[in-house]
């Protein structure tokens, strides 16, 4: 982050200097085009540049303790994640855990970080230790506890620690590729032959990096886990041994109960990785190639829309507006094409106008807070080392950007002669945020009963009811206040008083051949980022590439926008002129997409098979799906709206 924010103030610096430099030499135009062209640059070096976690280092000296916390347990087959302290793992020394304080992004990411026993000293080797308990008085599980643990353990289940907010990895072998990769967390067990095992001994293996003399950095923690049975472990005063190789496993009987020790060691290493780069593992750019791949198909796909656009611009839309400007009849014009002829109705306010308004006001708040979102997180101050930091930026750039979403939802409102701003104000204020609280309300009732700590608590949930009704919903209202008193967006012809009549329309203009031909391209542009995405989501992977996402994201607005002028151009070609609602409907095509894809995924990627996961699945990607569209839909509206008064303002109307 310090190098991102560093460059940043170079390249300001740069852009000051050449711009008093240049101001008395050449023309404003060319100063500006030179300044976009820098600031286009500094994003590209961001997107390839190095990525650096936005957290300040921690100096430790030799012996000095280092505490290892737990985070939660997950597994990719339930999506449900739970306490550490869910299963009857061994108790810190003084017999009570105590959980972190959390931002409210952690909390909704069923995140629970609690302390552990293990005691872990800087540079100080251990070689095997008791976790708890005494050598005499094994940890002795009940049949119902036993049940519960190898229930998690045939589900797959892993466990995360962190160590100076560095999570927990270990090396395992791909079996495509036969080469070690890097699983996040370790596993709770495994089965063989129907019966549970747990991995009850840990080899925490930490690297560290000498910042000076006696200040050390921790840059590396990974482990190595064994399930050793109870019988095969020998004590020696404090320390343990166990046979290195054919070391019988520790059963977790579901039958009469189980009796075992959890054991540990310690192993540091010196390492030549600095701070800045201990994050590299986890963020391995392997497949920097397929995002690549990603940005020239999409840009290959906005060159083919422009291509169109250019045609339709250049050739046709010219050609109908000089014949339009010329003296030829009316019968000879209404042969060559229809658009002018609905000049007179074309900004007839469509029905619901309140619903329109309010559906506009929720894309523009969703836009903005994506925009802002990814553009802070590409500088890398929301990384995965600032752990649920994107999720409470964005929910509470949400929040804020309730005020600009009001002002130009009311603009557009009283546009459309609308009266009653108050009842619309509250609409656009509740309408997309309703739906969203009312759907993860009813989905947390499950995993309340899962004891699943994905549950959102009672305190967190009236924290976003006192965020949405005591700062989104007020600053909507100002927004409209404001937006209400403005005038109106003015329109370059005037309405007529009776509406015309719509012809009958082509079968390739009806409305879900429109929204599949219009969502296929913006889709193909965004394809290979959903798919790093829904991986971070549904198989507890990092997404990291903001870069990237940034640059797809403008890639996304273009086509969408390209897409919507060209299906408005062609609507109105066919003398129909009710295209507000189109406009936002056709536009957002992407979104059905993305539903089709996210079916495709949950049976080809996933391995889900009870209820509630499934259940889960659906309601979380019915509101991506849902948000996608109003993004798309909003996005797709305002170039329609934009080219529609362009080309209207160019004809002379009698």
């Amino acid at each position: 982050m310090l190098i991102a924010l560093l460059h940043l103030k170079l390249l300001i610096k740069c852009i000051i200097c050449i711009d008093s430099i240049l101001s008395t030499k050449i023309t404003e135009m060319f100063r500006a085009r030179l300044c976009c062209f820098l600031l286009l640059g500094s994003v590209i070096s961001f997107s390839n540049g190095f990525y650096v976690p936005g957290v300040a280092p921690v100096e430790f000296k030799k012996g000095q303790r280092i505490e290892v916390k737990a985070v939660k347990m997950t597994s990719i087959h339930t999506q449900l994640p739970y306490e550490y302290y869910s299963l009857p793992f061994c108790l810190p020394k003084n017999g009570t855990f105590v959980y972190k304080s959390e931002n409210l992004g952690e909390v909704l990411r069923g995140d629970r970080i609690v302390n552990t026993p293990y005691e872990v000293h800087m540079a100080e080797n251990v070689k095997c230790r008791l976790l708890c308990h005494h050598k005499n008085n094994p940890i002795n599980w009940s049949v119902e506890e036993s049940e519960k643990v190898a229930s998690r353990i045939e589900r797959e289940y892993f466990v995360h620690l962190l160590v100076d907010n560095l999570p927990i990895a270990t090396r395992v072998i791909d079996p495509e590729s036969m080469e070690k990769v890097i699983e996040q967390g370790y596993r709770l067990g495994f089965m063989s032959r129907g019966k549970a095992y747990i991995n009850n001994h840990l080899k925490l293996s930490l690297k560290y990096h000498k910042h000076s003399q006696d200040s050390y950095r921790v840059v590396g923690f990974e482990v190595d886990t064994f399930s050793v049975d109870k019988d095969e472990l020998k004590f020696v005063d404090d320390s343990c041994t166990f046979p290195a190789v054919d070391t019988k496993p520790q059963l977790v009987n579901e039958d009469t109960g189980t009796k075992l020790y959890f054991t540990y060691s310690v192993e540091w290493g010196e390492s030549d990785v600095s701070w800045a780069s201990r994050w590299d593992i986890y963020l391995d750019m392997k497949d920097v190639q397929i995002h690549w791949f990603s940005i020239v198909n999409s840009i290959v796909v906005l060159f083919f829309l422009s291509g169109i656009l250019t045609m339709i611009m250049v050739r046709t839309l010219r050609r109908d507006i000089a014949r339009y400007n010329s003296d030829e009849s009316l019968d000879d014009m209404m042969e060559e094409t229809g658009w002018k002829l609905v000049h007179g109705d074309v900004f007839r306010p469509p029905p619901k106008r309140m619903l329109f308004a309010a559906v506009i006001g929720s894309g523009i708040q969703v836009f903005l807070m994506a925009l802002i979102t990814i553009f802070i997180a590409m500088l890398g101050m929301l990384s995965p080392a600032s752990r649920g930091a994107l999720m409470t930026a964005a929910i509470f750039l949400y929040v804020f950007m309730g005020l600009i979403a009001g002002y130009y939802s009311a603009r557009l409102y009283n546009t459309m002669k609308g009266k009653q701003w108050k009842q619309a104000a509250f609409l656009t204020a509740t309408l997309y945020p309703a739906i969203v609280f009312g759907t993860c309300f009813f989905l947390n009732f499950f995993l309340v009963g899962k004891h699943s700590s994905g549950a959102v608590p009672f305190s967190t949930m009236m924290a976003l009811l006192c965020l949405w009704f005591c700062i989104s919903l007020p600053l909507v209202y100002l927004g409209y206040y404001f937006g209400c008193r403005k005038q109106p967006f003015q329109h370059p012809v005037r309405t007529n008083f009776i509406p015309r009549k719509v012809p009958e329309q082509v079968w390739y203009m009806n409305y879900f051949i429109c929204v599949l031909m219009a969502g296929i391209l913006p889709f193909g542009a965004v394809f290979i980022e959903l798919f790093f995405i829904f991986n971070a989501l549904w198989e507890n992977q990092f997404y990291y590439l903001f870069g990237f996402l940034f640059l797809v994201f403008w890639i996304l607005v273009v086509s969408v926008s390209q897409i919507s002028i060209v299906m408005v151009y062609f609507q109105l070609c066919g003398e129909d002129y009710h295209w507000w609602w189109k406009s936002f409907i056709v536009s957002g095509g992407s979104a059905v997409y993305i539903l089709i894809y996210s079916i495709f995924y949950f049976f080809t990627k996933l391995e889900i098979t009870e209820f509630i996961p499934t259940l889960l699945y659906i309601g979380y990607t019915g509101l991506m799906v849902l948000t996608f569209w109003l993004l798309t839909g909003t996005i797709g509206f305002f170039a329609a709206y934009t080219f529609i008064r362009k080309i209207y303002a160019a004809v002379k109307i009698d």
